[in-house]
């Protein structure tokens, strides 16, 4: 280490300049690649709601805690970590090693894999965050040094060091079937699952996911280059935003090449071709920073959008429509809501796709949908946007599907099915 270094070391570890040699021999490769990894790994702390059963059966709302670890993988802001550590998670919390931040994030969850057993979250700050660089894991050695970092059971900081005893190991877990995993001896408690395992030069090799609860000193990682496959392919992927905005863009060129009629995007005038230089006033070059950028859209949030359009500059400002309705829209052609009318809580159809499935079939907004029924199954009543998009996602394109309506014509606040006036109907839509 240079003198230089040392006496900057020195300076931060309030080490009297005498001690400067000793310090220096205490200041192993291991020591050096806790101290630059530290300051990105985070504590996850999960509140997890839940309905127990009394000794009357009787129902009651539980509320649970969970934990585990994460390590910021983006200056923005971005947490890779478990899905486990987060699932069922109704508020996030992140904290950082006080001695480094001692502020509460609150985190959203951005998207996650349940297969893979990862999960991205977003914190906001002032300043980029620190984050650990990302190494290969295709070049692991069996024997190599590795080091684990987390926070078990809420502690700081934990550090184990041990080798990488094996390399491509399938194990199964929880009910999941991981394959292709990092198996090491340093020490991987539960609440060390979603941190970081890294290499001697301090790159990120492999997340912590699970231990061999039938042996000692048997942990295992998620290799990183299949981390960041599982990043560009699922966890990054624009679609999976929980906002959308109406258009699907060519990440080579960053310009619209797909436009739903009657979305959020064509109703405020961007049209196809359009180039995306700018969201949220934060300029986008490359498919990285549009991803990025794309992905911490939250539903409802109002979206500046500037494109280019031959020469010229454009300004567009548009509304994030949720999840749960842009896979109605696609899907069903509508947008639902949910509703009480005449004493009976429904989905009222709140907008229609011109030339989706549901003008097709006539439906109109103020429509209500007391009951669905997909071909070859039983009629269910929804009764949220969210069940209704959940049951969307389980059927195939193409697949039937019966919706009986109420529509009140003469707008008395009643439903009316008498032998002179009907305002019930049925039909059948084909999803898209």
């Amino acid at each position: 280490m240079s003198t230089l270094a040392l006496v900057l070391l020195a300076q931060l570890t309030s080490v009297p300049p005498q001690d400067l040699e000793a310090l220096d021999r205490r200041m192993t490769p291991v020591v050096a690649v806790v101290q630059r990894t530290r300051p990105a790994v985070v504590y996850i702390e999960t509140n997890v709601p839940g309905v127990r059963q009394d000794w009357w059966g009787r129902l009651f709302r539980t509320n649970s805690q969970s934990s585990g670890s994460g390590v910021v993988i983006y200056e923005e802001g971005y947490i890779i970590t478990n899905y486990h550590v987060v699932r069922g998670a109704n508020q996030i919390r992140v904290r950082f090693d006080p001695e480094m931040d001692e502020t509460v994030y609150d985190a959203q969850l951005i998207s996650w894999n349940e297969a893979e057993d990862l999960a991205l979250l977003k914190i906001e700050g002032d300043e980029p965050f620190p984050t650990v660089p990302m190494g290969t894991s295709s070049d692991l050695l069996v024997g190599e040094t590795v080091i684990a970092i987390g926070n078990p059971y809420g502690q700081t900081l934990s550090v184990s060091q041990g080798i990488i005893s094996g390399l491509h190991r399938d194990v199964k877990v929880s009910g999941l079937s991981f394959s292709n995993l990092i198996q090491t001896d340093a020490s991987i408690n539960p609440g060390n699952s979603g941190g970081p395992l890294v290499n001697i030069n301090g790159d990120l090799i492999g997340i912590n996911t699970v231990v061999h609860t039938a042996a000692e000193n048997i942990g295992f990682a998620i290799p990183v280059d299949q981390v960041q496959a599982v990043l560009r392919d699922h966890l990054l992927e624009p679609s999976k935003a929980r906002g959308w905005l109406g258009f699907e863009v060519d990440l080579d060129q960053l310009s619209i090449e797909e436009l739903t009629p009657g979305g959020p995007a064509e109703s405020q005038g961007l049209r196809l071709g359009d180039r995306i230089v700018a969201l949220n006033e934060a300029p986008v070059e490359t498919a990285e920073e549009y991803r990025l950028a794309r992905l911490s859209i939250q539903p409802g949030e109002t979206v500046s959008v500037r494109v280019k359009r031959g020469a010229l500059y454009r300004s567009h400002r548009i509304e994030a429509w949720d999840r749960a309705d842009y896979l109605s829209y696609l899907r069903a052609g509508l947008t639902v809501e949910t509703m009480v009318f005449d004493r009976t809580r429904m989905l009222r159809v709140t907008k229609v796709r011109p030339n989706g499935p549901a003008e097709t079939l006539g439906l109109q907004p103020n429509d209500f949908i007391e009951a669905v029924q997909p071909a070859g199954r039983r009629a269910e009543q929804i009764t949220t946007p969210d069940e209704f998009a959940l049951l969307l996602t389980r059927l195939k394109p193409g697949t039937e599907m019966r919706l009986d309506v109420w529509r009140d014509e003469n707008q008395n606040g009643r439903l009316e099915l008498t032998p002179s006036r009907s305002e019930a109907y049925k039909g059948w839509i084909e999803l898209r």
